[in-house]
């Protein structure tokens, strides 16, 4: 009887051992890719910041009044630096698309020359100010990258100019133009970044650098003695484009940063 159970318990022994050998390996699972990270572009945003720039205007005499032109265009010009600020909205879709609308000033000196042809007189004009109003369109090269086109309406506030003679090195002022506004439109482009980058954590702070061409309305301008305030008889028509490169502080109201990898 001892040597029945002996024998019962190593064939049980055997049999155990070959089953679990017969079992399949635990297959190997692979841990899932982490989600990439998602950003949300849509909402309120301000900035502010400066730049510099040129403009470069078409200018000639005409009689006044008639308006006859007596002397071909000329291509005047000036530059100077500016500060900026605005504010605007933006919407994503698509994915990775976003359109926006938005308004900004520009307050600064773009200084240059104007001449008076005819009698060889010249003075300082000065771009004051000048404000746009448009709307905007990129894609997102990168999650936190926006890379755009705009355009829209555009003003601007224009100094008057005393005219002195070239001939006297400069002199006295002899007779001025008025200061003026002018309408127009612009296009231009640019790209959007955050600033979380090389480890510094800023949640909703961002850096825009964008590009923009201004084209404005011809202009007449009657020029005016100053000893009597009477008029001279002629005036002179200013066409200018005006061109910038800013680079802004930008903040977003309800930047929600990347989704947390999850494994």
């Amino acid at each position: 009887m001892k040597k029945l159970v002996l024998a019962l318990t190593a064939l049980a022994a055997f049999t155990g051992s070959a089953s679990a050998a017969d079992l399949a390996a635990r297959p190997y699972t692979k841990a899932p890719a982490p989600i990439a990270p998602a950003y949300n572009w849509t909402g309120f945003y301000i900035f502010g910041g400066a730049g510099g720039g040129l403009w470069d205007a078409d200018t000639n005499t005409v009689t006044n009044p008639g308006g006859v032109a007596i002397s071909r265009d000329q291509r005047m010009g000036g530059d100077g630096w500016f500060g900026t600020v605005g504010a605007g909205y933006d919407w994503q879709f698509n994915g990775s698309w976003v359109a926006g609308i938005f308004a900004d000033g520009q307050f600064g000196s773009l200084r240059g020359s104007l001449t008076e042809i005819v009698g060889g007189f010249e003075g300082r004009e000065k771009l004051r100010t000048s404000y746009a109003a448009g709307v905007r369109l990129g894609y997102l090269v990168a999650p936190n990258v926006f890379s755009y086109v705009n355009g829209g309406y555009s003003g601007s506030e224009w100094s008057g100019v005393g005219f002195s003679t070239l001939a006297a090195g400069g002199g006295p002022t002899l007779f001025t133009s008025p200061s003026f506004h002018r309408n127009g439109w612009f296009v231009g482009g640019g790209v959007e970044n955050s600033l979380n980058i090389f480890g510094i954590a800023a949640p909703g702070w961002f850096m825009k650098t964008e590009y923009r061409a201004a084209y404005y309305d011809r202009v007449t301008l009657p020029e005016t003695v100053v000893a009597t305030g009477l008029p001279t008889g002629f005036s002179d028509t200013f066409k200018p484009l005006v061109q910038t490169v800013s680079t802004s502080l930008v903040y977003r109201f309800n930047w929600s940063g990347p989704v947390v990898a999850k494994y």
